[in-house]
């Protein structure tokens, strides 16, 4: 009877505890739904309206759907954000727009590429030609958000607060030691020196090759820094750099002395003045409608037949489908055929954001490339990194356009098997056997190191790879093979570079991109449809909850160390052949 009872509170706990989870994913799903009922809703525009622009949200490649970006550990803030094109039609119409009156611009910390920021801040450039103003106001410039700022007819302080000034440094981080220590062997297989993906698992510091590649890009991302914003502020580039270099703004009053910005002030001063710009009284508020809504009215419209598509390529890449932010092979290859076949799509833009990943999946997809431009104009964008298989994926393209600080090139590939016998044997007494029926029938095994056998047939097939990559590019790009060989290697390349040696056709934006796409598709009225479609956020909801309720605490536990755990993690799960440009190098 005793035991009776036991499993019949169990059993009610256990029925409890289930009520209460239904019932919080019930309540989950019903308050996403009534907000996604008025995310797409348009908005109405007062007269004398300030454009608020927060840029401190995530410029993404595309807006995310709404509907569980601000619902508890599901969302947590991920999906918050606004796509670029988006964010660029927004600040285009608010400029002929008799509504809008100036714009405010709020940044602190942008969570964007540099090669995005600078469509931004071009962007924000040509609404000036209206000669409404621009404000900008923080409590802190970082380097990025001073950059964003810079183009403001006004750039104000908080007289308490800071302007970061200091140059660019880029850091990678070697895990060679931590391996050894637990007793893991990272066997790497690579085509090219500047192949350096795989050097945080093998050395302790950046090799020479490295160095210069890494000095080169972070150099060319700094020099189109300082350009751009010498123009903005009219102050010499080599005061700009020396003013960094000497770290002479330490205090608020050094960026006005040195004119960085215009003045000190305070909130309450800077809506005063939004006030006077915008027409209002002292007595009334300051009319503000934010980008995000007012992105909301400006939608591809248009009766044109005709349309040019693009499609977005955007993260890592993989075969399978993939999802917004990473690159499957599949659904992205079927969003290329599906705009291939359809006779009212007149050209294409494909556009690239992605720092590589499978070479098949990139071989893939740069087949369909290639069966579409026999048929129409392919022009491909590359964002902030189009690098390896990002640059295979787009190298077939009619004309490719960059910004001067895009990422790009790394034509190389490499793989890493690791050997985990000394952690399992000597470390924690695991031992294996087994048997096989031919020599190479464990081959890429990761319980024991591999043998010369195995290293000269793995390396025979990243030659054939890497000979493949280099042949893509050549004949998308009309050089020999022995030239573009020169040039690859796994070196990475900033845009201004690529287009001098040929590896990109000419400095351009997102926009340029598409009229480019229209001009040699021969047609003047189109209207701009996008592929693939959005996923669905209610559609991945049970498939992807658990994943980000537990990326969620563990980014609680491990705090700025996240980023550590993240890169072992993707390097361990990589399988097959890797396109993958040098590890990430963290811009500070």
């Amino acid at each position: 009877m005793k035991d009776f009872f036991k499993y019949l509170f169990a059993s009610m706990l256990g029925f409890f505890l289930s009520m209460v989870v239904v019932f919080i994913i019930c309540f989950v799903v019903i308050v996403g739904i009534i907000s996604s009922m008025d995310s797409d809703k348009t908005v109405t525009v007062n007269r004398n309206s300030v454009l608020f622009i927060n840029l401190d949200q995530s410029i993404t490649e595309r807006t995310p759907k709404k509907g569980l970006s601000n619902l508890p550990l599901i969302g947590s803030g991920e999906n918050d954000g606004i796509g670029l094109r988006d964010l660029l039609k927004a600040i285009s119409a608010a400029k002929n727009d008799d509504n809008i009156k100036c714009i405010y611009l709020n940044v602190t910390s942008p969570n964007a590429g540099f090669a995005t920021m600078r469509e931004v801040r071009n962007a924000l450039i040509d609404f000036k030609k209206s000669h409404k103003k621009i404000i900008a106001y923080s409590e802190v410039y970082t380097q990025g958000a001073y950059y964003l700022a810079s183009v403001a007819d006004k750039i104000y302080l908080n007289p308490e607060g800071s302007l970061e000034f200091k140059g660019f440094s880029s850091e990678l981080t070697f895990f060679k030691g931590t391996l050894e220590k637990v007793g893991v062997e990272m066997q790497v297989i690579r085509v090219g020196n500047y192949k350096s993906a795989v050097e945080p698992f093998i050395l302790d510091k950046m090799s020479d090759y490295n160095r210069k590649q890494v000095t080169a890009y972070v150099g060319g991302l700094y020099n189109t820094f300082l350009t751009d914003i010498a123009k903005s502020r009219g102050i010499e580039k080599d005061s700009l750099y020396k003013i960094a270099d000497d770290f002479r703004v330490q205090q608020p009053q050094d960026a006005v002395n040195f004119k960085m910005v215009d003045a000190l002030k305070y909130k309450d001063q800077i809506l005063e003045e939004l006030k006077g710009i915008s027409g209002r009284t002292k007595d009334e508020n300051v009319r503000t409608i934010s980008i995000n809504d007012y992105a909301k009215n400006e939608g591809d419209s248009g009766s044109a037949k005709d349309k040019i598509a693009v499609i977005y390529a955007n993260g890592e890449i993989s075969g399978g489908e993939g999802n917004d932010n990473q690159i499957g092979s599949e659904r992205i290859s079927r969003a290329i055929r599906k705009a291939r076949l359809d006779d009212d799509i007149k050209g294409i833009v494909i556009r690239v954001n992605s720092p590589g990943g499978s070479a098949l999946a990139s071989d893939v997809i740069w087949r369909e490339i290639v069966l579409t431009r026999k048929e129409k104009p392919v022009i491909a964008s590359f964002g902030d990194v189009a690098a390896s298989g990002g640059y295979y994926i787009g190298c077939a393209a009619d004309s490719i356009f960059v910004q001067p600080n895009t990422i790009t090139g790394s034509i190389g590939v490499f793989g890493i098997i690791p050997n985990f016998q000394n952690l399992m044997t000597n470390k924690l007494g695991i031992t294996f056997d087994g048997v096989k029926t031919g020599k190479y029938a464990d081959i890429m095994a990761t319980n024991r190191p591999m043998t010369e056998g195995e290293r000269f047939i793995i390396q025979n097939e990243l030659n054939r790879i890497y000979n493949g990559f280099v042949s893509r590019v050549a004949d998308g790009r009309k050089k020999s093979k022995a030239y573009i060989d020169s040039i690859g290697g796994g070196h990475v390349w900033i845009g201004t570079d690529a287009v001098q040696i040929g590896l990109a056709d000419r400095i351009g934006s997102f926009n340029d991109a598409i009229k480019a796409a229209a001009k040699k598709a021969k047609i003047k009225e189109y209207k701009v449809v996008e592929y693939p479609d959005v996923i669905d956020p209610w559609k991945s909801l049970m498939d992807e909850s658990t994943d980000k309720i537990k990326t969620y605490y563990t980014k609680q536990e491990l705090g700025d160390n996240y980023f550590l755990y993240q890169q072992m993690k993707k390097v361990i799960a990589s399988s097959g052949i890797q396109a993958r440009m040098p590890f990430e190098a963290v811009i500070k």
